[in-house]
């Protein structure tokens, strides 16, 4: 499958939503307890899409779009949330979240869309992004992992529901691609 890479727009918010919920209950099942994904609906998640997507700069939402039009990925980034976050000297983003449609994972979606954020935060003049990821999502570490993330060894608690989730920091540099340089003969 190829994939664009757009911009969000205020009318994704309702497939966003979707593909949100779906890959909640597809990829947190045994980690976030049944009954909390199982009341999960997409329209209880618009509101909070359909305001994100329409935040000024420098939050962006990167979807995925197949030959077929449909929304594979999404990536939403920003400068970063939490002031405890930021790098003590660096300009900090944040990859506040990513998420694959269950149907497509695997093949590039993901990647896609991470690349359009990383590659947009740096572009904001972002030189260092953070994300947090739930500890026991190992699929999702390693995904980070492979990108270049590295876990800085803070942990803290979500709290979802009844339950307390551990959640660790990721973080990585940003800089800009090497040029080659031309060789003269």
């Amino acid at each position: 499958m190829q994939w664009t890479v757009r911009t969000g727009r205020p009318d994704d918010a309702p497939e966003i939503a979707r593909i949100n919920v779906d890959a909640w209950q597809h990829s947190y099942r045994g980690i976030v307890d049944d009954p909390v994904l199982d009341r999960m609906l997409p329209e209880s998640r618009l509101p909070a899409w359909s305001r994100v997507l329409s935040l000024p700069d420098p939050s962006r939402v990167f979807v995925a779009v197949g030959d077929d039009g449909r929304i594979g990925a999404y990536c939403s980034v920003d400068a970063v949330r939490e002031s405890k976050d930021a790098h003590p000297d660096l300009h900090t983003g944040e990859l506040v979240a990513i998420y694959a449609d269950p149907r497509y994972r695997g093949t590039g979606a993901g990647h896609v869309v991470h690349e359009a954020g990383v590659r947009y935060l740096l572009d904001q003049g972002f030189r260092y992004a953070v994300l947090w990821v739930f500890q026991d999502n190992a699929r999702s570490r390693e995904f980070y992992e492979a990108h270049g993330w590295r876990h800085d060894g803070l942990v803290h608690r979500y709290e979802l529901g009844e339950q307390e989730l551990p959640e660790v920091r990721y973080a990585r540099f940003l800089s800009a691609p090497r040029r080659r340089a031309a060789v003269s003969r």
